[in-house]
C-alpha cells in the first residue's frame, strides 16, 4: 500500500504562520509529493477524493501525468465507458482531500 513515502497517511502540514491570517506551507514539503507522485508514473493507484460534508468518492486509474502544479490519473471505470482523465494538485494530497493508495 503506498500513500506517501513517510507512511499511511499524507504528511502533518509544516506551516508557518506570518501573522494572525495568512499561513503558508512550507515548499519542500510539496516538492516531496511531487516527487513521491512522479516516482509511481505509470502504476495503478485507488484514488479517495473527500468531497466534503462526509462525502467519499473511492475509484482506481493510473497516474498518467505530472506537470509542476498538477497530476492526472486516468480512470476507466468499464470497458464500455469512455477514458476520464482527472486532474489534481500536489497540495490536494497535503491538505488530505485527494488520497493515493498504490495498488499490488
Amino acid at each position: 500500500m503506498w500513500v506517501y513515502p513517510y507512511g499511511n497517511a499524507a504528511p502533518a502540514m509544516e506551516i508557518e504562520s506570518i501573522g494572525k491570517e495568512k499561513i503558508m506551507m512550507k515548499q519542500n514539503d510539496v516538492n516531496n509529493v511531487r516527487n513521491a507522485v512522479i516516482s509511481q508514473t505509470g502504476k495503478k493507484v485507488k484514488v479517495k477524493i473527500n468531497r466534503g460534508r462526509h462525502k467519499v468518492d473511492v475509484t482506481e486509474g493510473v497516474i498518467s501525468e505530472t506537470y509542476p502544479s498538477i497530476f492526472l490519473i486516468k480512470i476507466q471505470e468499464n470497458e464500455d465507458m469512455p477514458i476520464r482523465i482527472l486532474s489534481y494538485s500536489y497540495t490536494d494530497i497535503l491538505t488530505k482531500d485527494v488520497e493515493l493508495i498504490l495498488c499490488s
